[in-house]
């Protein structure tokens, strides 16, 4: 186990090495490139160079917030999760809004997703999905999209056009690896099977085959139906309580170490972290860095860096980051 962590860790060096040297020769090179058409007074040459140089800094400043992706699980694969709030069929499709969003923030990451669990509305959207996002770094990005993230629209379910404002909740947390052993007594749970719903065609609804596990000294819930069988969905479901009480454990040490920051740490549904308006006007705002997106569409399209960023400084040095604006 030690051994395969010190090669993952050396894998992980080399790559971030091979990448710094490689914006060095670009940098180097768009320099020289700059100086050769001022020399030949080619604009063309000296406007392209100018340009490879700003999407340059853009890479250099993305490598630079990736320093701050130190903490113990950040490397590892990760799930999320999507709840909807009260208030029926309204919070459930903003619920399934967000699962949205994070598919395609997951794909313009270049992340692997898979959703292993989802629980549709009765009208429209979904009551809660579990995703899967598979890459380096996954959890290290996705986590401190953590908290309570509000909508205010012209509801298209209401005949009378009025403003709505809807809730759900987001939870992340990491997938546990090998080298991590996470101890779970199964007195301590509650398992119940029942048949899945929501997409994935006839089969799922032919068998309870989805497995719920409850892990009742915590409280912690976990659910998965993404398989046919039910050993599977069971295994997968055993994995995810690990994966969350890991991720408890995680915030209890990063609480008791700074307990100043604790409650930019807490992640629980009273913990409202960021407002999406669609009428009367159209902006998204992070409340705990104060950036800001006059473009929801594209918000919710998966444009999520620039809010992931100020937030990964912002909890690191416990102040607002120097990121501007993301629009």
């Amino acid at each position: 186990m030690e051994a395969q962590g010190l090669m993952r860790e050396r894998q992980q060096l080399e790559e971030s090495i091979a990448a710094i040297r490689q914006l060095e020769q670009r940098l180097t090179d768009n320099v020289e490139l700059i100086a050769m058409g001022e020399e030949e007074n080619d604009e063309g040459i000296v406007a392209e160079a100018e340009t490879a140089l700003k999407e340059l800094k853009v890479e250099a400043d993305k490598r630079q917030i990736e320093t701050l992706l130190s903490g113990e699980a950040d490397s590892n694969d990760t799930y999320l999760e999507v709840h909807s709030g009260a208030g029926g069929t309204e919070s459930q499709d903003w619920a399934e809004m967000l699962e949205r969003m994070y598919i395609r923030w997951a794909e313009r990451s270049r992340f692997k997703v898979e959703v292993l669990e989802e629980q549709g509305g009765e009208e429209a959207g979904i009551k809660s999905a579990t995703l899967l996002i598979k890459g380096h770094n996954a959890y290290g990005w996705a986590k401190t999209e953590s908290g309570v993230h509000r909508l205010v629209r012209i509801s298209p379910y209401d005949s009378q056009a009025r403003r709505h404002t809807s809730f759900a909740s987001v939870w992340v947390y990491p997938v546990v690896d090998d080298t991590i052993d996470i101890q779970v007594s199964e007195s301590d749970v509650r398992i119940d099977t029942y048949r899945a719903s929501g997409a994935g065609g006839q089969h799922v609804n032919t068998t309870d085959s989805a497995v719920r596990i409850t892990h009742i000294p915590t409280g912690i819930v976990v659910a998965c139906q993404q398989e046919r069988s039910q050993h599977k969905n069971r295994a997968t479901a055993w994995n995810m309580l690990k994966a969350r009480l890991y991720e408890a454990e995680l915030e209890k040490r990063e609480a008791e170490a700074n307990a100043e920051a604790a409650s930019k740490t807490d992640i629980g549904w009273g913990h409202q972290i960021r407002s999406y308006v669609l009428q009367p006007y159209q902006l998204v705002k992070d409340l705990r860095t104060g950036i800001e997106h006059t473009t929801p569409q594209e918000v919710l399209d998966g444009d999520l860096d620039g809010f992931m960023e100020a937030a990964l400084a912002h909890r690191v040095h416990g102040k607002e980051s120097d990121v501007e604006d993301v629009d």
